[in-house]
Order: C-alpha cells, then sequence, then structure tokens
C-alpha cells in the first residue's frame, strides 16, 4: 500500500474553506487600502531566471531559493521567495520611464528552500508595497502608516512598530567612532545579538552605549541622542522623531537601532510591525536601493511586505459560522437569485436525500422565504 501518496512535504500545507475564505478577505482588505492610497498592482511571475532575482538588491540570498535549469533556455530559474526584488526589476525595466515616485503594490505566495529557525514554513504569503524614486522622511512617514493602516482593515488589533537603523555602524564607524573595516561586521554582528561582551572582544567598545537606547520609542530615542553627541546620527534622529510623530495613535512605538537580523538590503531606517495573538513579526519595511536597467544605476525606494498568515489562521479560528441557504429541489430559481443579491449563500440540493444540516446550511427556502433549519 503507497502510505505516503497523499502527504505534502515539509512546511507546505492546504489551505481549507474557513481558512482559505479569511485569506481572500484579508488580502481583499488590504489590496483596497493600497489602491485607495494610489498604489497600483501588478503581478510578477512566481519564477524567473535566478540572476534577475538574486543581483537586482543588495542582500537577497540565492540559497533559500528552489533552483533548476529551464529546458527551453538552460539558464538556472529560480522560484521567488520575496516579491519585493521582482517589483526593483518591474520598476527598473517595463516601468522605467513612468513618473516618479512610482507606487506599486502586490500580493502572491512565495516559497523558500527551508523555514526560519523553528518555523518550518517554507511557503507565504507575501503583499506589499513599494514607493520608487524616494527614500525621503515623508514617503518613510507615509509608506509605515499605509501598512498599519492595511492590516488593521485586515483585522489585526494591538499593532506595535520597531524602528531600527540598518546603516548605524557604518554611519558611526565613517567618523564618529571609527573602526578598521576588517572590524565593521563583527561590530556589527555583536550589536544584533546583545552581545556586551562580545562586543567588546571585536574591537566595539565605544558602541556598547548603544546597548541601552532600546525599548518604549520615546526613551530609547532620547538616550540615542544623548549618546550621538558628535552629531552623526542627528539627522536620522529627527527622521525618526518626525516618522513616529505621524503614526504614534496607531500603534505603540519601540526603538532598537542597532538590530540587523531581516534588514541585511535596507538602507538608513527599518521596521518591524507585529500584533496581538499573533505570533513573531507580521511584517517588514524600510529604505533600499535598487539597480536601474543602466549599468551601474541606482534609485532609492523604501517599501513594505507584510506576512499574514498567523493572522488568517487566527482570524479563520474566531469566525462564527456563516448564515447558509438550502435551496431544495425544484426550488424558485427567482427568489433564490433575489435573496443572493442581498447578501445570502446557498447550496442547491442535487439529490432529493441532500441534509440541510449535514451541508452546513442555516436556513431553508420555503415560499420564496428563508427559514431557519
Amino acid at each position: 500500500m503507497d502510505t505516503d501518496r497523499d502527504l505534502l512535504p515539509e512546511g507546505l500545507e492546504d489551505r481549507l474553506p474557513a481558512s482559505a475564505a479569511a485569506a481572500a478577505r484579508v488580502t481583499r482588505a488590504i489590496m483596497d487600502v493600497l489602491d485607495s492610497h494610489g498604489y497600483d498592482r501588478v503581478q510578477p511571475p512566481t519564477i524567473e531566471f535566478e540572476k534577475s532575482m538574486a543581483s537586482r538588491m543588495a542582500g537577497v540570498q540565492p540559497r533559500r531559493m528552489f533552483r533548476f535549469v529551464d529546458p527551453a533556455s538552460l539558464r538556472m530559474m529560480a522560484l521567488r521567495s520575496d516579491m519585493t526584488v521582482q517589483i526593483g526589476r518591474i520598476a527598473a525595466t517595463g516601468l522605467g520611464g513612468a513618473s516618479r515616485p512610482l507606487r506599486l503594490c502586490y500580493a502572491g505566495q512565495v516559497i523558500t528552500i527551508k523555514g526560519d529557525g523553528l518555523d518550518p514554513t517554507r511557503e507565504r504569503l507575501q503583499l506589499g508595497a513599494e514607493l520608487i524614486g524616494s527614500d525621503a522622511v515623508s514617503a518613510a512617514g507615509e509608506v509605515l502608516a499605509v501598512a498599519l493602516e492595511a492590516l488593521r482593515a485586515a483585522g489585526a488589533t494591538g499593532l506595535s512598530v520597531d524602528f531600527t537603523l540598518p546603516d548605524l555602524v557604518d554611519t558611526l564607524a565613517a567618523k564618529a567612532l571609527p573602526l578598521d573595516a576588517d572590524k565593521v561586521e563583527a561590530v556589527r554582528r555583536e550589536l544584533d545579538a546583545k552581545d556586551a561582551g562580545g562586543l567588546v572582544a571585536a574591537g566595539g567598545e565605544a558602541y556598547l552605549p548603544l546597548l541601552t537606547a532600546i525599548g518604549p520609542f520615546d526613551a530609547a530615542i532620547e538616550r540615542l541622542a544623548a549618546i550621538d553627541a558628535g552629531g552623526a546620527l542627528a539627522s536620522r534622529i529627527a527622521a525618526l522623531r518626525e516618522i513616529a510623530g505621524r503614526v504614534k495613535s496607531l500603534a505603540r512605538l519601540t526603538l532598537d537601532p542597532s538590530e540587523r537580523h531581516g534588514f541585511e538590503y535596507q538602507s538608513w531606517f527599518g521596521f518591524t510591525i507585529y500584533a496581538a495573538d499573533v505570533s513573531g513579526a507580521l511584517g517588514r519595511g524600510g529604505s533600499y536601493t535598487i539597480l536601474g536597467a543602466d549599468a551601474g544605476a541606482q534609485e532609492p525606494a523604501i517599501g513594505f511586505s507584510l506576512y499574514p498568515d498567523e493572522l488568517i489562521d487566527a482570524l479563520a479560528a474566531a469566525d462564527a459560522p456563516r448564515d447558509t441557504l438550502f435551496l431544495p429541489l425544484g426550488h424558485d430559481a427567482e427568489a433564490a437569485a433575489r435573496l443572493r443579491a442581498v447578501g445570502w449563500r446557498t447550496v442547491a440540493a442535487v439529490c432529493a436525500d441532500c441534509d440541510p444540516a449535514a451541508l452546513g446550511c442555516t436556513h431553508r427556502l420555503e415560499n420564496g422565504e428563508a427559514v431557519r433549519v
């Protein structure tokens, strides 16, 4: 007997009716908000040439992609693990001549060779928006506010945002807190790990005070400003305060300026979004640079990606059963159509033995009216 015929690979799963309905509802709510703010939806292919996806943005990891040889071109192909890089390609090529800033949004599945940490999930729904052509403070404020509005519309509650400065070490190492080039990466790593001993061992003792600038935003930003006596971070601190002022009514704000994991291709600004009753991050975003169509050309951008699978599962579990109308054999088709037009969901009998309750119906059509079963 073939006992594993119907098994799915580790990290992949089906969405059953309640979850699939919640996923459609969440996607629609988020995309409607993005559309209302002028973000145009694009739909890139699931598979592209590996070279295109691996070279468009810094920090992309080809080793996380499923790769294979295209039998038509004999070139290496890859399943997308992140849609952001594809939006960058579209902006640089098909929409290279469009006016900037260019606002684009997207929704689709992404897949990786393995999950993150203890989470085995390898396929996720990714939704997001990118504002291409600017990474100004005003653009950053817009993008974060839109992300929070979209998540609230989708049903997320108790939102919080953790700010970071991905280029913090590079900015300070250039002059304010000089570091030898061969020490920069180690100092970044130890700051990210919040390892004071490791930071000293890596030659970053001067960076120890940054470990105190973590926590609720108002207090943490004051500590960061006090540390920045030379003013190297003055413009970034002012920018964070301006962005925080725009979104403070939408979410609880915290600061972790040295957080690096997950922000490898971000430039001056990054953020992570969390929600109540959802474990782990619900989304990430920030500023970055994409490569233009011409060699060497670069373009600033800022955007966010949302991964709402856990939110979808939570919403699906909390959903009450929908009212559903059973249509017996020989029912009045016009009456059924009229009821569907005002919002009823109907299930029609295909045999005399069809049981309304077994089919999940709450009502039955009798004499043109809905009667509870």
